[in-house]
């Protein structure tokens, strides 16, 4: 472990320094030609001697990318050093977001131990709901307006982390909407322009990578849609990433949030490039966290994946696996550095109506009282034909993705990519993993519901935007895309 974080690290440093080492490779982009790939996307920003030209015009495509992300602190056993955190930002009171089924856990005892012996007083609100609703949320936001914590702690998966994030959010905009800062065209997508109360995230699942971005998502009832809210000011200060934390996941818990880290890392690395996305935003303030792929969230896209695919397996396979426990928390972080600047597309924009239009399956070793896709499961289920699409775009990519499966992809045909990647998905999920639903119509889905999932699905023109095929087109192809990859994707 400690050589792949070494490595990693020294990845990141030769990518973003002026003149990388010689044979360097970032996506086949050596050292050698790392130039020449600068210059073919680099648009002409100088007019004249002397003068730069920072263009404004929205039609234009993108030219930079920007990179943000919690800090982190990683290793077995800090989450006894949460309070301390606080005690040196002379924080006194705070918040503790979790839910229930967590409140015995030794993530939250451990995290209010080191509350109580560092002084720190602390208000508690474990009502948060697996797979935030409307209801919850506006519950959670009222709890913390009430409450007006200094700042928060939040001990759990993506749904407690995203329900502390919008409370911190909603308790700074004391006189906001729920929808005032909801991603457009769902929301009025309104810019947070003033900094919130300290967000410290400890994941308890090896699956959202939430403790690294500003991304909280839920589902909006009213609308019969899941949405979010999506900004760099909602990103933690600090992701305490303790293995001792994700050990004790039942076996299907850890598949689904495993499988989140397998779509988040091959969405982000096969997204648009970030040079095509659109609009160019006329003030930095305005580039949105989802950007598309770079060469930066690329290594970190790249190597969650390799994680996943690697101890997934195994940590399904054995509580006891405390090595595969522990990269899995890591490969979710890193992968959630990679998604959280490069962004996701069609598998999370079809997860969504997946999940909330849900009436009737529950998944194993989920305890709650209603319907539940769990979110890795919803964005999973379509993978296989999602990347089948897709791979026209960039055959390279999606082979360089099968490769890190274990596929031989020295011989494979360009054309062939897309088929050879879902084929080792498909291997990945239901052979290795087993217990896997081998489809849509698995979730209980009929094909006359293929037209609302579609619908369900449009509006979330954000991570849709960022697919190849899909990127700028018209929305009669986007329905005629959509379709396609559910109708591909009913049974396996």
């Amino acid at each position: 472990m400690v050589k792949t974080s070494t490595n990693l690290a020294r990845n990141v440093l030769r990518t973003i320094q002026a003149n990388p080492p010689p044979g360097l490779e970032v996506n086949g982009i050596t050292s050698h030609n790392f130039g020449a790939y600068q210059r073919a996307f680099t648009p002409m920003v100088m007019q004249g001697a002397g003068h730069r030209n920072y263009a404004s015009d929205h039609k234009e495509t993108e030219y930079a990318f920007q990179m943000a992300a919690s800090n982190i602190r990683y290793g077995p056993g800090v989450t006894a050093e949460v309070g301390y955190d606080f005690k040196n930002m002379r924080i006194d009171r705070v918040a503790v977001f979790t839910d229930k089924n967590l409140l015995n856990t030794p993530a939250v005892k451990t995290a209010l131990q080191s509350l109580d012996k560092c002084g720190i007083k602390y208000d508690l609100y474990s009502d948060v709901c697996v797979e935030p609703k409307e209801p919850s949320v506006l519950d959670a936001i009222a709890w913390g307006r009430a409450k007006q914590p200094k700042a928060y702690l939040a001990i759990g998966g993506g749904s407690v982390m995203d329900t502390a994030k919008m409370a911190n959010l909603y308790q700074c905009f004391p006189d906001a909407e729920l929808l005032d800062f909801v991603n457009a065209p769902i929301g009025k997508a309104q810019p947070i322009d003033i900094d919130l109360k300290p967000l410290i995230a400890v994941p308890t699942t090896a699956g959202t990578g939430s403790e690294t971005t500003g991304t909280a998502i839920f589902d909006l009832v009213s609308r019969k849609a899941k949405t979010g809210i999506a900004n760099r000011a909602l990103k933690p200060l600090l992701g305490i990433v303790d293995p001792l934390n994700s050990a004790t996941m039942p076996e299907q818990v850890k598949a689904a949030s495993g499988l989140d880290v397998l779509c988040h890392s091959l969405e982000s690395y096969t997204a648009i490039p970030y040079q095509q996305r659109t609009p160019r935003p006329s003030n930095p303030n305005m580039r949105p966290a989802y950007q598309g792929s770079n060469p930066i969230a690329d290594i970190f896209s790249l190597e969650g994946l390799r994680l996943a695919i690697e101890y997934l397996p195994r940590s399904c396979a054995d509580p006891e696996d405390m090595e595969a426990h522990s990269n899995m928390l890591l490969g979710s972080t890193l992968a959630g550095v990679g998604f959280g600047n490069a962004g996701v597309h069609i598998c999370h924009g079809l997860s969504y109506p997946i999940s909330g239009m849900n009436t009737s399956y529950y998944h194993p070793d989920y305890h709650t009282d209603h319907p539940l896709v769990p979110h890795g499961i919803s964005v999973a289920v379509t993978a296989p034909s999602v990347f089948k699409f897709t791979a026209p775009s960039d055959p390279e990519r999606h082979l360089k993705a099968a490769s890190l499966f274990g596929v031989d992809v020295s011989n494979v045909k360009r054309e062939s990519a897309g088929e050879v990647l879902a084929e080792a998905i498909q291997e990945f999920m239901f052979t290795k993993l087993k217990h896997q639903p081998r489809g849509v119509s698995a979730l209980g889905y009929k094909r006359s519901d293929i037209s609302a999932l579609v619908d369900g699905a449009v509006p979330q023109r954000r991570v849709l935007d960022l697919a190849p095929g899909i990127h700028g087109v018209e929305e009669a192809e986007v329905r005629e895309a959509l379709t396609s990859i559910l109708e591909d994707a009913w049974e396996y």
